[in-house]
């Protein structure tokens, strides 16, 4: 998680490096899962709030290692 503009949190999924992996549509299950915006800026996935937990869920339940920071 950080910090933006005015204190709001955002959560970032980064580190998805497999080019095979479509990046836009993981961010879509995420955004839908955690019920959250969120856009993706290259490899990166920043999803409105904090939802470590339940995207660390979704990452695993999806086939890839997570670890949570």
């Amino acid at each position: 998680t950080d910090r933006r503009r005015h204190g709001k949190m955002v959560t970032k999924v980064e580190g998805i490096e497999h080019p095979a992996t479509d990046i836009h549509q993981l961010a879509k299950v995420l955004k839908n899962k955690c019920a959250a915006g969120g856009t993706v800026k290259g490899r990166l996935i920043e999803l409105q709030a904090d939802h470590k937990k339940k995207a660390a869920e979704v990452l695993k339940n999806n086939g890839f290692n997570v670890e949570v920071r």
